[in-house]
C-alpha cells in the first residue's frame, strides 16, 4: 500500500496541566485502591484487576472517563501483580513495585541523574518522575508498551511490543520498530527470544533510498506529522486518540468521543496491513496464527484463526495458538495398523501453508495429487495449483486463506479419528 506523509492537526492543544504526586505516596493492588489522576481526570495511574482473576492485578495507565478504562501503558512485570502488592514513590529508585512479601516486581529505572522530588500524572497521559529542578528522570512515554498517545515520540531503535492476548499483558509476538537505518517496520519475534523475523510491513524509509527520506522519529503530536496510511482527520478536541499495536499484529489509529450517549466504543481511523494473513510470511516459526492453523481476515481487517477438520487447539483458551492433529499419523503407525484404508481427504479451496513443502510434483493433476498424498505416509497435506502438486508434512506454518490462489488443499485425516 502506498505510504503518505500525513499530517494530523489536533484541533485542541494538549494541556500542560498535571497532578503532582508527593514522595512517599503509595498505591495498593486491591479493588478499592484510588489511582493517581491527571488534573483533567482523563488519565489514571494505578492498579486494574485482571478480568476473571480475583487476586491478580495490572499496574497501568488508562483512560479514566470512558467505560472500558482502556489501558495505554502497563508495567512490564514477568507475572501479573498479586493482591496487596504495593507501589511506592521513592527519591532514590523512583517507582518501586513490591509484593506483600517484599519482593521487587518492577521499578522505573530512572534514566536521568539526581534524586526524584515528585511524580507527575500529566494530562497527556504520561507519568513523569521529576528532579528538584523539574528535570525529567523517567517517564512512561519513553518506556512505551503497545500504544502511543498524542505528543509521544519513538526515536531510532525504539519499538512498540504487543501483548500476548486481549487479557494477557505478557510480551507478545508482534513489534513495531523504528530501525537504526530509519525504516519503520512491523515484524514478529520468535518467543521467548527477541529474534526478529522478516517484516510484514515496511515504510522503506531507509538511509540510501531517497536522499533525506530516512525516518528519524516516529511522532504522534499536536503539531503533528505521523507516518501512516491515508486516514480520517479526527478532532482531538472532541475525541480521545491512540495508536496501538494489537495482540493480533494490526497497527492502527483509534478514536473515542469525549461525550457520548448509549453504547460507544473505539472506532478505527486506519489500520495496517490490509491483509496480515497474506503479508506475513515467517521462514522458521508460526505465522499470524499458530502451527497447523489457518488465518483469514474479516471485513475489519482483523485476523481470525481456525483449525482444519481433524485438528484442535493445543491450548483451548488460545484461539490464535497452535493446532494439533486429533489422530496418530506416521509411517510406523500406518505400518502397524491392521487396516489398509486408513485415511480420508478433507478438501478446502484457496488455502495454503506456503512454507511446509517437502516435494514438488509437476506436471500433475488434482486427483493424482490427492492420491499421491493418501499413499505417502509422510504426507499430511497436499496443495494443487496450476498443474503443480506440493506435498507437505507437519507442522504446517503460515496457513492462510487467499482467494487469488485458485488452489485445492487436500488434508489427510484418519478415518477412525
Amino acid at each position: 500500500m502506498e505510504l503518505l506523509l500525513f499530517s494530523i492537526f489536533l484541533l485542541l492543544s494538549i494541556s500542560a496541566n498535571s497532578a503532582n504526586i508527593k514522595l512517599g505516596s503509595s498505591l495498593s493492588a486491591t479493588e478499592n485502591s484510588s489511582p493517581w489522576l491527571s488534573d483533567s481526570v482523563d488519565f489514571a495511574f494505578g492498579f486494574q484487576q485482571l478480568k476473571g482473576q480475583s487476586d491478580l492485578f495490572l499496574l497501568c495507565i488508562w483512560y479514566a472517563k470512558i467505560p472500558d478504562k482502556t489501558v495505554v501503558w502497563y508495567a512490564s512485570t514477568d507475572q501479573p501483580v498479586p493482591r496487596q502488592s504495593k507501589l511506592n514513590l521513592t527519591s532514590d529508585q523512583g517507582l518501586v513495585l513490591t509484593s506483600l512479601q517484599g519482593q521487587v516486581l518492577w521499578k522505573s529505572e530512572p534514566f536521568g541523574l539526581g534524586d526524584v522530588s515528585q511524580g507527575v500524572m500529566s494530562d497527556s497521559g504520561s507519568f513523569v518522575l521529576q528532579s528538584s529542578s523539574s528535570g525529567i528522570l523517567w517517564e512512561s512515554f519513553q518506556d512505551p508498551r503497545d500504544t502511543l498517545l498524542p505528543s509521544q515520540i519513538i526515536e531510532r531503535g525504539g519499538l512498540l511490543s504487543s501483548r500476548q492476548s486481549e487479557t494477557n499483558y505478557s510480551k507478545g509476538r508482534f513489534q513495531l520498530r523504528l530501525q537504526q537505518d530509519g525504516n519503520l517496520v512491523l515484524n514478529t519475534i520468535n518467543l521467548p527470544t527477541d529474534f526478529a523475523n522478516n517484516p510484514y510491513y515496511s515504510t522503506s524509509t531507509t538511509d540510501g533510498t531517497v536522499p533525506g527520506s530516512a525516518g528519524k522519529q516516529l511522532v504522534f503530536n499536536q503539531s503533528g506529522r505521523f507516518i501512516l496510511v491515508d486516514g480520517n482527520i479526527v478532532s482531538a478536541k472532541d475525541n480521545y486518540l491512540r495508536v496501538t499495536l494489537s495482540f493480533d499484529g494490526i497497527f492502527g489509529q483509534y478514536y473515542h468521543p469525549k461525550s457520548w450517549n448509549g453504547n460507544v466504543s473505539w472506532t478505527t481511523s486506519w489500520s495496517i496491513p490490509d491483509n496480515i494473513c497474506k503479508s506475513l510470511l515467517v521462514d522458521a516459526g508460526a505465522g499470524v496464527c499458530g502451527l497447523n492453523s489457518i488465518c483469514d481476515v474479516k471485513s475489519d481487517r482483523r485476523p481470525t484463526c481456525v483449525c482444519p477438520k481433524g485438528y484442535s487447539l493445543l491450548d483451548p483458551n488460545d484461539v490464535y495458538g497452535h493446532c494439533k492433529a486429533d489422530f496418530i499419523q506416521g509411517c510406523k503407525e500406518d505400518e502397524l495398523s491392521l487396516k489398509k484404508d486408513l485415511y480420508e481427504v478433507v478438501e478446502l479451496t484457496n488455502v495454503d501453508w506456503p512454507t511446509s513443502d517437502y516435494v514438488q510434483l509437476k506436471p500433475f493433476n488434482g486427483d493424482a495429487c490427492k492420491e499421491s498424498c493418501l499413499q505417502d505416509c509422510m504426507c499430511s497435506v497436499a496443495i494443487f495449483r496450476d498443474g503443480t502438486c506440493w506435498k507437505k508434512k507437519l507442522p504446517l506454518s503460515n496457513g492462510r486463506v487467499d482467494s487469488g490462489l485458485n488452489s485445492r488443499a487436500f488434508i489427510k485425516v484418519r478415518k477412525d479419528n
